[in-house]
């Protein structure tokens, strides 16, 4: 079977994930802030019997670096939490601390929801 789909694209040089050229995230870091893009942090519970698990999407990083971040961030916010899909996931609720922490690390971080 033959697909034309290529799985997650890079935001910065338009190729697979797996054939980033630009991994450095502070490039990444400056192509998000140049288009305006904002990392947002929400809240979910769906899916997860009523627990609430903080969520930041909207991060144009490499996997590895993805992983060094929310490593970063569960330690900030005393927390267990894991890597999905390109979104960060934390357990609780921790979006106001988790906006200041990305806004002092120069991402322009949103806090998204209700």
């Amino acid at each position: 079977m033959y697909s034309t789909g290529v799985g997650r694209v890079c935001p910065g040089c338009l190729r697979p994930l797996t054939d980033c050229v630009c991994k450095t995230a502070k490039a990444a870091e400056a192509r998000n802030v140049a288009r305006g893009g904002a990392v947002r942090v929400g809240r979910e519970t769906q899916g997860r019997k009523g627990k609430g698990v903080t969520v930041i999407s909207g991060l144009p990083l490499a996997p590895d670096a993805l992983d060094q971040l929310a490593t970063q961030l569960k330690k900030r916010c005393g927390s267990g939490g894991a890597v999905r899909d390109g979104l960060i996931e934390i357990q609780g609720d921790h979006r106001d601390g988790l906006v200041a922490e990305l806004n002092r690390l120069g991402w322009a971080a949103k806090r998204s929801g209700g």
